[in-house]
């Protein structure tokens, strides 16, 4: 599989991707290799992972629990404590192995380490490699709300090898799915279509697979990285599906969804908007709607959850001058951003999830 040269740094493939990752951090000359990982990745990635770091640098691992609740800055303070007291220094280098959690803390804690020490990714979770793996975001939640502290900043190299699927939970394959069918609704309409009837995927279908779908993300990212323009496309779905996600977090009387089983919500209502506003057909909406249920149940949504998902929009963190903003469909495979949608309007879209 061909290596991607994203911004200043390359993402490669399989296990052919670890002579390299050897390679460099000989040339850099490393003072200590920190690998943060949760209690999963530790147990089940980690162990594959080893053999394959052909170094005499000290290695350190750091664990953390895992889960969302983790991606906070008190976890953030806890590992800069323990770069600290394992002598961590300006050379040294972080290995985030894990999924989103980690990556996206990890990239964090390093950037703002010693005012920043270099980092490599090694997703372990389909989402990790399709989303966190392109775009150099990094960061954590502030409470229940997405994302709200960051940097964007990036990893020097990033390494997708398939093999950590393995072990992962079908719930979680489905998570990284919902990205995958987005980057065809925004992106690229033959892509989208190869889901529309996809059934069992063998290994090197399923690395085809996600090596387009981080070409398409990686495209969209080079084109702006300070998403100003068209990199508000990747936020289909997420305006609404974050909002239901931190909802769904915050509530105790209801089941935490994973990332993307909120996306794969927030894309049908997304396309309900799109579509009346005049965007995408009748047709699309529903065939969006028709696939995106065939892979995911569907949200039970009772009277009382609208108001305080509508509140949580306030505080979405692509808002502009106090106004809510959607990336919206154009047609499947195009988007329109900075789009608006009054609260009656949002409220029919779910309305037509419901129906």
């Amino acid at each position: 599989m061909q290596s991607i040269i994203a911004n200043e740094y390359s993402i490669h493939f399989s296990q052919n991707s670890y002579p390299l990752l050897n390679e460099f951090i000989e040339q850099n000359n490393y003072s200590i290799i920190f690998i943060l990982v949760d209690s999963n990745t530790n147990e089940y990635c980690l162990p594959y992972f080893l053999p394959y770091l052909a170094t005499t640098k000290t290695i350190e691992i750091i664990e953390i629990e895992n889960g969302e609740e983790q991606k906070s800055i008190e976890t953030c303070v806890e590992i800069w404590k323990i770069l600290t007291e394992l002598g961590g220094d300006r050379k040294s280098v972080i290995i985030n192995l894990g999924g989103g959690v980690i990556t996206d803390i990890g990239g964090f804690v390093a950037s703002t380490f010693k005012r920043g020490i270099d980092f490599i990714n090694i997703p372990t979770s389909l989402l990790a490699m399709v989303d966190a793996s392109v775009g150099g975001k990094n960061g954590v939640d502030l409470g229940a709300l997405k994302n709200q502290i960051g940097v964007i900043n990036f990893p020097k190299m990033v390494v997708i090898d398939s093999e950590y699927l393995s072990n992962l939970p079908q719930n979680e394959m489905r998570s990284g799915l919902a990205e995958m069918l987005k980057h065809g609704l925004i992106y690229d309409k033959s892509y989208w279509e190869k889901f529309i009837n996809l059934s069992e995927v063998d290994e090197e279908e399923l690395d085809a697979l996600i090596h387009r779908s981080i070409v398409i993300k990686n495209e969209i990212v080079s084109q702006d990285l300070s998403e100003n323009g068209i990199r508000k496309a990747l936020n289909f779905g997420h305006t609404l599906g974050h909002a239901i996600e931190s909802y769904f977090l915050e509530n105790e009387l209801k089941t935490t969804l994973l990332h993307g089983e909120a996306i794969a919500v927030g894309m049908i209502l997304e396309s309900y908007i799109s579509c009346r506003k005049n965007l995408i057909s009748k047709a699309e909406l529903d065939l969006i709607k028709t696939t995106l249920l065939h892979y995911f149940e569907k949200v039970i949504f009772e009277p009382n959850d609208l108001a305080p998902i509508l509140q949580l929009l306030i505080h979405d963190k692509k808002n502009e001058y106090g106004k809510v903003q959607f990336c919206l469909l154009n047609s499947i495979g195009k988007t329109i951003y900075n789009q608006e949608a009054t609260n009656e309007l949002i409220t029919e879209s779910f309305d037509f999830y419901n129906s």
